[in-house]
C-alpha cells in the first residue's frame, strides 16, 4: 500500500473538486430532461418546442419531456424554471412578453434577470398591424389622419393588456400623438374572429398569427413593425419607414436555465440548438409558419437583447401606468 504523506494528502484535496466537477459535467445529461413551454398548447412557443424536441433527445441520447405550464402571461411556467435546481434538468423556452411581465405584473414571483441564466435566441418576427380588408385603412398615415380626426373612436384588438402588442401600440400612439382605444382579448384566436368580422377597426399581433388571414384576403396588413420587411410582406411598409424612424417591435423566442447552471451544460444545448435550428427541415417550417428571422444567438446576445427589450417596455409600461389583464 502506498504511503500517505502531507504532501499527497494535500494534492489529493486540491483535486477533488475538478475530479467532481468533470464527473458532473461528463454525467449529463443523467435523466430526463422538461422542457417547460408556459403556454398552452398549439401556439408558436409550443410549436418550436415540439419541432426541436425529438433531436434534441436524440442529440442528448435522454428523454426530453415537453410541458405545457400555461397561465398569468407565461410567469406561471417561468416561475417553475425559476425555482428548479440548476442541474440540467429543467428548461425554458419562453416568448417576447417574457421582457415586460417585471412590469406588468406587480407581484412576479422571479427576477428575470437574476434568477435565469440565458441559453439561445432562436429569432424574431415582426408585430404587424391589421385591419378587415372592407375597412378604409390602407397606410399607417390613413390610421393616424382618422385618429386624429375622431379622437378616442378608433380602436385595436390585441392578445392582451400588457401584451407587447399592447405596448407598441402605446408607444406608436404616443409617438404620433393621437389617442387609439384598446380592446384587449384572451389570446390571438378570438381577437382575430373579431378582426375579420369587423368588430374591431384595427388588430396589433404577430405575423404568425396574421398570415393564415392576410392569405385569403380576409384582411389586410396596414404597417409592419420590424426592422425591416418580412419577406412575406415585401409589399407592406414598416413603421420605420412611415416616419417614425428606429421604431420596433418583434416576436421572439428564448431558451433559459435556471441561474447557476453549469457553463458546460450550457454550452452544449447551444451547441445542439444550433445545430437543429439549422437543419434545413427545422428552418424552412418554422420561416414559413412562423415567419422566423432566425438568430441563433447565445448567451450573451440574448442577455444583451432581453436588457434592452425590458429597458423599452419598462419605460412603456411606467410612463403610460400599464397593467396585466
Amino acid at each position: 500500500m502506498p504511503k500517505l504523506t502531507r504532501r499527497t494528502l494535500l494534492v489529493g484535496a486540491m483535486a477533488a473538486p475538478f475530479v467532481a466537477k468533470a464527473e458532473t459535467n461528463t454525467a449529463w445529461p443523467s435523466g430526463t430532461i422538461h422542457l417547460i413551454v408556459p403556454y398552452p398548447p398549439g401556439g408558436s412557443t409550443d410549436v418550436i418546442a415540439r419541432l426541436v424536441q425529438p433531436g434534441l433527445q436524440q442529440r442528448l441520447g435522454t428523454t426530453v419531456i415537453i410541458e405545457n405550464k400555461p397561465g398569468a402571461s407565461g410567469s406561471i411556467g417561468a416561475d417553475l424554471v425559476a425555482k428548479s435546481p440548476p442541474d440540467g434538468s429543467n428548461w425554458l423556452l419562453t416568448f417576447d412578453n417574457h421582457a415586460a411581465n417585471a412590469f406588468v405584473l406587480p407581484k412576479l414571483p422571479f427576477d428575470t434577470e437574476k434568477d435565469f441564466d440565458p441559453v439561445f435566441w432562436v429569432g424574431t418576427a415582426p408585430y404587424v398591424l391589421c385591419t378587415q380588408s372592407q375597412k378604409p385603412y390602407r397606410s399607417l398615415a390613413d390610421v393616424l389622419a382618422a385618429a386624429k380626426a375622431r379622437p378616442g373612436q378608433i380602436n385595436y384588438a390585441s392578445v392582451g393588456s400588457g401584451s407587447i402588442g399592447h405596448l407598441a401600440m402605446v408607444l406608436l400612439a404616443k409617438q404620433a400623438g393621437v389617442s387609439l382605444v384598446h380592446v384587449p382579448y384572451r389570446g390571438g384566436g378570438p381577437a382575430m374572429n373579431d378582426l375579420v368580422a369587423g368588430h374591431v377597426e384595427l388588430m396589433i399581433g404577430s405575423i404568425a398569427v396574421a398570415m393564415p388571414q392576410i392569405e385569403p384576403g380576409a384582411i389586410r396588413a396596414v404597417v409592419q413593425m420590424g426592422r425591416g420587411r418580412a419577406a412575406a410582406l415585401r409589399d407592406v411598409p414598416t413603421v420605420g419607414e412611415s416616419g417614425f424612424p428606429g421604431f420596433e417591435a418583434d416576436a421572439w423566442w428564448g431558451f433559459f436555465a435556471p441561474a447557476g447552471t453549469l457553463k458546460p451544460i450550457i454550452d452544449r444545448v447551444v451547441t445542439e440548438l444550433n445545430g437543429l435550428f439549422r437543419e434545413e427541415r427545422i428552418a424552412r417550417q418554422l420561416s414559413e409558419s412562423q415567419q422566423v428571422t432566425f438568430v441563433r444567438g447565445g448567451p450573451e446576445e440574448l442577455r444583451k437583447f432581453l436588457r434592452e427589450q425590458m429597458q423599452t417596455w419598462g419605460t412603456v409600461v411606467r410612463e403610460n401606468a400599464i397593467t396585466s389583464d
